[in-house]
């Protein structure tokens, strides 16, 4: 014959389990939302002209013969993809950045004002169901922290979880949903976006 009823000591076991998961989740959820890692890639780019002193293989060298600058004339050694360099950059929901090629740091702009005008209602959509996702999830941990240390007996406590239990699945759907969305953004960006911005290769970033 079965117990009639779980041991209180083991119920708080597993509900203290289950919310220390879903406290993990919404915290890698929220880093993840407001990041700009969910795609990273490379751009190319024509290299700039060398300055001054400048060496090395970020920019065109070039001789100037010397007299009169009117009559410089300048040679460019470079050829094919050699005048080319590839820059890094890595985009989310909110913030693009770029590095810089002779400098140090990164260049950002608004991901929003990248996307194409035809895109942005996905986008927003995708942002908005990011923002439920989080709430819901938000919604579960505190869901399961009454069911850790609130509940008077085991069926309130089965009920708790079993709510806490729908609310992190629809969650979980929403997520799935605002990232599928966020893709097909990204992806009309890269064909339609800026030409100063459109990446030459790409791929999913950590905080996909």
């Amino acid at each position: 014959k079965m117990p009639a009823s779980i041991p209180e000591a083991d119920g708080r076991h597993r509900a203290s389990a289950a919310f220390s998961l879903s406290f993990l989740s919404l915290v890698f959820s929220i880093t993840a939302f407001s990041s700009s890692y969910w795609c990273e890639g490379t751009r190319k780019v024509a290299k700039p002209f060398c300055k001054g002193d400048s060496k090395g293989e970020l920019c065109i060298r070039f001789n100037s013969p010397d007299g009169n600058g009117s009559q410089a004339v300048q040679y460019i050694w470079e050829t094919g993809d050699d005048k080319y360099v590839e820059k890094r950059f890595h985009a989310g929901i909110w913030y693009s950045c770029e590095e810089l090629i002779n400098d140090d740091g990164e260049k950002c702009r608004s991901f929003i004002s990248l996307t194409p005008a035809s895109d942005r209602g996905v986008l927003w959509l995708s942002i908005v169901a990011e923002l439920l996702y989080v709430v819901l999830l938000l919604t579960g941990n505190i869901l399961m922290s009454v069911e850790m240390c609130y509940y008077s007996s085991v069926i309130d406590g089965l009920k708790i979880n079993a709510f806490s239990a729908v609310v992190t699945v629809l969650a979980g759907l929403l997520g799935m949903v605002a990232h599928m969305m966020y893709t097909t953004v990204f992806q009309m960006t890269v064909n339609l976006g800026p030409e100063d911005w459109r990446p030459h290769t790409w791929d999913y970033g950590w905080s996909y």
